[in-house]
């Protein structure tokens, strides 16, 4: 008998070696007073929040030229922060024009009141309602964040969403909210045929109705905040800010000059574009540059 036995647990042993790659990973909650934002990852037929290590250098005095969205999104946040009526928010617009940066900026400024950030990619939006379920009950507020959420034409993703952002959103408890950048303002692209609505289109027999289709899927934010290409003074305003925080971090001296503008000016233009991101990358090249050339000499 004990042979018997001994070999019995020797091959469940070994049964079990064989099982545990195959077996979930047991994930420890997350301590949400030391982790200020985590990442939804999907696994199986589930999924987890990973805790993220993240940055709290960026604020909203670094947001040049975007006032009024800074003021409309940070006074949305501070509304969802005090537990009053707040809304779903849309950031929609030109690339590159800070749209992203600015949620990340209020992370920073509310942190401490107890907001917290939960990066979704968009083809995780269905699952959330295992999220939301996760967060009901805890006392940090959480801003969902979906970053470039779009849709190409001929996908039909975006008519499950519709149905998965009204049960998630109307039924999610208030602590949690859901912010989203865009590209484009109804989320997917939007054709002249579109409006043909006095004759039938590629068989559309209502074209009405399938422009309302589209739209409805960003009617589900209640607050819209447009972001727009920049002007040159709008871009040059940018790189001065970016080129003085950096300078100084490195403890460069530096002066504003015609030499700097017009080199700022011609990076925009081999990059094809004047936003933010291009007069950040600008100013980090122009600081390193003034930089290695000191150590050079």
């Amino acid at each position: 008998m004990d042979s018997r036995l001994s070999t019995f647990l020797q091959g469940a042993e070994q049964l079990m070696l064989r099982l545990e790659p195959w077996l979930p990973v047991q994930r420890s909650a997350i301590d949400w007073q030391q982790s200020l934002a985590a990442r939804w990852q999907r696994e199986g037929r589930g999924g987890y929040l990973q805790p993220l290590k993240v940055s709290l250098d960026l604020h909203l005095s670094d947001l040049i030229g975007v006032d009024r969205q800074c003021e409309q999104l940070a006074r949305n946040t501070r509304q969802f922060i005090r537990g009053l009526p707040a809304n779903h928010a849309l950031l929609w617009g030109a690339r590159g024009t800070g749209k992203s940066s600015l949620v990340r900026a209020l992370l920073a400024e509310q942190a401490v009141a107890g907001l917290r950030l939960i990066e979704i990619e968009r083809d995780h939006l269905a699952d959330l309602p295992r999220v939301v379920e996760q967060l009901a009950g805890l006392p940090q507020r959480f801003v969902l964040f979906c970053d470039d959420l779009s849709f190409e034409a001929g996908e039909g993703d975006y008519r499950m969403l519709k149905t998965v952002l009204d049960g998630s959103l109307e039924r999610a408890p208030d602590n949690v909210l859901l912010y989203a950048t865009s590209n484009r303002r109804h989320l997917l692209p939007e054709k002249e045929s579109d409006n043909a609505n006095w004759q039938r289109v590629d068989g559309e027999l209502h074209p009405n109705e399938a422009v309302e289709d589209k739209i409805a899927l960003s009617d589900r934010f209640g607050l819209w905040l447009s972001f727009y290409p920049f002007t040159q003074a709008h871009f040059l305003a940018v790189v001065r800010h970016w080129v003085e925080v950096h300078a100084v971090q490195a403890g460069l001296s530096w002066e504003w000059n015609e030499a700097l503008e017009k080199a700022a000016i011609r990076w925009a233009l081999g990059r094809g574009n004047r936003n933010g991101r291009c007069a950040y990358q600008f100013a980090r090249d122009w600081v390193g540059l003034q930089l290695l050339s000191q150590d050079d000499d």
